[in-house]
C-alpha cells in the first residue's frame, strides 16, 4: 500500500471454542457450538496488556478494519482511523477487530455448516442477540491474554456492542465510545428493519432459509439494502451527491433507472448481495431490535463502574439522530459516569461516522490519552 501510516498487509486469524458439550449458552437459553470467530488485530500487546482497544463493526461490517490482504489492494472499513501516528495509533495501542456471530465474513453464522447435519445452519441457527455478539467477543479477549481493555469503540450497531460491553463487563474495560448510536431501537428503526426483512423473505429464492445450494434471493436482499441505505444518506447530502440529475440528457418515461440516485441505489443492492448472506441479514437485524439497555439496564442503580464514556453524534443523522445519544448521556450523567459528548457538525447522515475521520480523530486521540494517562491527563484513571 502506498499510504505510508498504513497497517500494511495483515491476515485474518481465526478463534475456535464452545466445542461440544462446553457449548455457549445463548441469552435464549439454546446453546451454540463449536464456534469459530474470525478477527484480526493490529499493532502489538505491550507487556502488561494494558494497551489493548477492541472495535465494534456495524450491521454489515466485518474483522477486516484496516490494512490489506494479500494480493488485494482495498483497505479496511475504517482504515483511515487505525494505523501508526492514526487516531487509534498502532504504534502505540493494540487493536482488535472481530466479525460477529451471526455474520457470514468467517465467524459462525447461518451459512456455517451445522456439525451434525453437514448442512448450513440456515434457520436452524439459533435467534443471537447483541449480548450474544459480546460473550463470544469476551471469550476471543480472554484467549488473548488481556483482563482490561483500556477502550471498545465502534458507531451504530458497534456502539451498540460498546454500551453492551458496559452492561455485561464493566470490570472489563477502562472506557467506551459509542458513535452514532442508542440504547433501545425506536418504533421506526424497527420498522425499516422489518421492511428490509419482508423483502428478503418475500422473494421466491428465499426458500424458507434453505437457498444455499441454489443461489442468494438477490432482488429481495438488494432491495433490503436498498432501503438500508437510504437511512445512511441525509437529505443534505442526496441533494448534493444526485440532485435529479438524469444519467441521460433526456427522461425516457419509462419504468427505468432514469435518475442518477436510482442507479446509485440500484448499484448499491447489487454489490451488497455479492459479500453478505440473506440469512444473516434476518439474524442480525433481528438482533438490533431486540437490543435494550434503557431505563436501569446499561448502568443497574447503586452501581458505578469506573468507565470513561466518549459519546460522540452528528447533527444530520435522522437514523440514529442526536437526541439518542443524547438520551445516553442523560442516563450516564444520572449515575455519576465520566461522560464526555460531542455532536459533530456534519452533512453525511448516518455515513459519517465512517467519513467525518478528521473529526473524529482529534476527539478520538485526546480521549484515549487521558485515559491512558499520557501527559499527566488520566483525571484520576490508570491502567
Amino acid at each position: 500500500m502506498s499510504n505510508k501510516n498504513s497497517v500494511g498487509k495483515i491476515d485474518k486469524k481465526y478463534f475456535n471454542f464452545a466445542e461440544p458439550p462446553n457449548e455457549l449458552l445463548l441469552e435464549s437459553g439454546e446453546k451454540l457450538g463449536p464456534i469459530k470467530v474470525a478477527y484480526e488485530t493490529y499493532g502489538t500487546l505491550n507487556d502488561d496488556q494494558s494497551n489493548a482497544i477492541l472495535v465494534e463493526h456495524a450491521f454489515s461490517g466485518d474483522a477486516h478494519a484496516a490494512g490489506c490482504y494479500e494480493g488485494d489492494e482495498k483497505p479496511g472499513w475504517w482504515d483511515d482511523l487505525i494505523g501508526p501516528g492514526k487516531a487509534l495509533d498502532t504504534d502505540k495501542y493494540f487493536i482488535i477487530c472481530s466479525n460477529v456471530i451471526g455474520g457470514c465474513k468467517g465467524s459462525t453464522g447461518p451459512s456455517s455448516i451445522h456439525p451434525g447435519t453437514d448442512k448450513p445452519y440456515a434457520l436452524t441457527f439459533p435467534v443471537v442477540t447483541i449480548a450474544d455478539m459480546v460473550k463470544v467477543q469476551k471469550h476471543l479477549v480472554n484467549h488473548l491474554g488481556i483482563k482490561k481493555l483500556l477502550s471498545v469503540i465502534g458507531g451504530s450497531m458497534g456502539g451498540m456492542q460498546v454500551l453492551q460491553w458496559v452492561a455485561s463487563y464493566p470490570e472489563s474495560i477502562l472506557s467506551a465510545i459509542p458513535i452514532a448510536t442508542t440504547l433501545k431501537h425506536s418504533p421506526q428503526q424497527i420498522a425499516f428493519n422489518e421492511v428490509g426483512r419482508q423483502a428478503v423473505m418475500a422473494d421466491p429464492a428465499w426458500l424458507n432459509g434453505n437457498y444455499y445450494d441454489y443461489g442468494q434471493p438477490e432482488r429481495g436482499l438488494a432491495v433490503a439494502r436498498m432501503i438500508g441505505h437510504i437511512t445512511y444518506m441525509s437529505d443534505r447530502s442526496m441533494e448534493e451527491k444526485f440532485s435529479r440529475k438524469l444519467k441521460e440528457k433526456n427522461k425516457n418515461l419509462k419504468f427505468t433507472t432514469d435518475f442518477e440516485v436510482e442507479g446509485y441505489l440500484k448499484y448499491r443492492g447489487d454489490t451488497f448481495v455479492k459479500r453478505f448472506d440473506a440469512n444473516s441479514y434476518l439474524y442480525i437485524t433481528k438482533a438490533m431490535d431486540y437490543f435494550d439497555l434503557s431505563g436501569d439496564k446499561l448502568i443497574p442503580k447503586n452501581k458505578k463502574p469506573e468507565v470513561r464514556f466518549l459519546v460522540i453524534a452528528f447533527k444530520s443523522d435522522w437514523l440514529y439522530p442526536a437526541y439518542q445519544a443524547q438520551d445516553i448521556v442523560k442516563l450516564l450523567k444520572s449515575r455519576n459516569i465520566n461522560t464526555t459528548y460531542c455532536e459533530i457538525d456534519s452533512t453525511y447522515g448516518h455515513d459519517a461516522f465512517l467519513v467525518e475521520i478528521e473529526k473524529e480523530s482529534h476527539l478520538i486521540r485526546h480521549f484515549l490519552r487521558s485515559v491512558s494517562g499520557e501527559n499527566g491527563e488520566s483525571d484520576g484513571y490508570s491502567i
